[in-house]
C-alpha cells in the first residue's frame, strides 16, 4: 500500500491502539494511543474583499488583482503558449540514441568530438542556470497567473532538457564528472556562465520594488537579455554545430533530441520577448539605447570567444566564421522582435537550414515500435 505522505518510505509500524472504555489496563509508557475525533470549532474568517476580478485591471508586474484566479484573462495570448508548448512533449527516452554510441566511438573526429563534448557541456549548465531564474527570478514577479502558468511549464521543460543532455552524456559513455566540470574550468565557457550570472543575479532577489523605476528598468533588461540573447541567441545558435554533424548523418539521435528542445526554447524567447514588450508599454517605460547596444556586443564578444574554443578546428561544413556570423544575424532578429535598434547592421543568414531545425514535422513512430503515431509536435504552431 502507497504511504501519501512518502510513497518510498516503509510501511509505518502498526499502532496498539487501547480502547476508549478499557478502565483496567493503562497503557505502557511506550505505547500509543489514539482519542477519538473531537468535532473543530471553526469560526468564519471575515472577506476582505469580495469584488470581482476585472480582467482589464490585471497587470504583468505590480498588479493589484487576485494571482489565484485565472479567468478572466487579459494576456490569452500566455494561455495559448501554455497549450501550444504541451503539444512538445517528448522525453529523451523515446529517440533511439544507438548510432550515436557507433558514431561517437568509431566515426567522429578528434575535433568532432571536441565539438561535441564541450557544446553539451555549456548547454547543460546553461539550462540549469534557465530553470533557476526563470523559477526564481521570473515567475514570482508575474502578478496575472495564465503568465506564471506558462512559466512554470517552461520551469519544468528546463528541466527535462537537463535530463536529455545528461541522457546524451550518459548514454554514449562519456565521463560526467569531466564533463559536467568543464564551464568551470574551461575559461572560454566559463565566461558566457559567468556573464549571464552577472546579467540576472540582480534580478533574483525576492524583495525586488518593481515599483522602483530605476529596480524596473534592471528588471526589464535582464529580462531581454534572457529572453532575447540568453535563449533567443545562444541557446538557438548554440545548437547549430550537433545540427551540422546531423546533416552529414553523424549523431543524429543527439541532433533529434536538440531539435524537441529548440523548439521550447523558440517559444521561452517569443514568450520572453512578448512579456518585456507588454511590460514596456504598461509601465511606460523607456530603455537606454546605448545599454541595449552594449548588451548586445558584450553577449557577441562572448559568443566570438566561446566558437573560439570549440571550432578551433573547423569541421567539415562547419567554422567559427560561420557560427559567429549567424548570432549576428539571429541577433538583429531578436531586437528587432524587441522593438529595438538591430545591433549589426547588414549582418547575413550564413546557416539558412537552421531554422528548418525548429520547424521538424514528426510524424514517424519512435524506434518504429510504438503503436500510436507522436504528432502533437508536428502540430505545433509558430506565429
Amino acid at each position: 500500500m502507497l504511504d501519501w505522505d512518502d510513497p518510498f518510505a516503509a510501511p509505518a509500524p502498526k499502532l496498539d491502539v487501547v480502547e476508549e472504555n478499557d478502565a483496567v489496563t493503562k497503557p505502557a509508557a511506550n505505547e500509543v494511543t489514539i482519542q477519538p475525533n473531537k468535532k473543530a470549532d471553526v469560526t468564519p474568517m471575515p472577506l476582505n474583499n469580495i469584488a470581482p476580478v476585472n480582467a482589464d485591471d490585471k497587470r504583468v508586474v505590480n498588479g493589484l488583482t487576485d494571482v489565484n484566479q485565472l479567468a478572466p484573462f487579459k494576456y490569452p495570448w500566455a494561455w495559448e503558449y501554455f497549450l501550444n508548448a504541451n503539444k512538445n512533449h517528448w522525453t529523451p527516452l523515446d529517440i533511439n540514441m544507438t548510432q550515436d554510441i557507433s558514431d561517437y566511438n568509431h566515426k567522429l573526429t578528434l575535433e568532432e568530438k571536441h565539438v561535441y563534448t564541450n557544446v553539451m557541456s555549456y548547454l547543460t549548465t546553461s539550462d540549469i542556470l534557465a530553470m533557476r531564474n526563470i523559477g526564481l527570478a521570473v515567475m514570482e514577479k508575474m502578478t496575472a497567473p495564465e503568465l506564471q502558468i506558462y512559466q512554470a511549464r517552461q520551469v519544468y521543460e528546463e528541466a527535462l532538457h537537463t535530463w536529455t543532455y545528461q541522457h546524451c552524456i550518459e548514454t554514449i559513455g562519456l565521463d560526467q564528472s569531466e564533463i559536467y566540470n568543464r564551464y568551470r574550468v574551461v575559461p572560454e565557457i566559463n565566461q558566457k556562465i559567468q556573464l549571464a550570472n552577472r546579467r540576472l543575479e540582480s534580478i533574483l532577489r525576492s524583495d525586488m520594488d518593481l515599483t522602483d523605476r530605476d529596480q524596473l528598468e534592471d528588471f526589464v533588461m535582464a529580462y531581454a537579455f534572457f529572453g532575447g540573447i540568453f535563449e533567443g541567441c545562444w541557446f538557438y545558435n548554440g545548437f547549430s554545430p550537433i545540427f551540422a554533424l546531423q546533416r552529414r548523418g553523424l549523431m543524429k539521435g543527439t541532433a533529434e533530441q536538440l531539435q524537441y528542445i529548440m523548439r521550447d526554447e523558440v517559444l521561452h524567447a517569443s514568450f520572453g520577448i512578448r512579456v518585456v514588450k507588454q511590460i514596456i508599454k504598461e509601465e511606460n517605460l523607456v530603455l537606454d539605447p546605448v545599454k541595449i547596444q552594449d548588451m548586445f556586443e558584450e553577449a557577441y564578444e562572448a559568443e566570438k570567444i566561446y566558437a573560439g574554443y570549440i571550432l578551433r578546428d573547423p569541421i567539415l561544413g562547419y567554422s567559427k566564421e560561420d557560427h559567429i556570423a549567424q548570432f549576428r544575424f539571429i541577433a538583429n532578429r531578436r531586437a528587432k522582435q524587441l522593438g529595438f535598434a538591430e545591433p549589426f547592421p547588414g549582418a547575413e543568414n550564413t546557416l539558412t537550414w537552421l531554422d528548418e531545425q525548429a520547424n521538424m514535422k514528426k510524424e514517424k513512430n519512435f524506434f518504429e515500435t510504438k503503436v500510436t503515431e507522436y504528432q502533437t509536435g508536428g502540430a505545433l504552431k509558430w506565429d
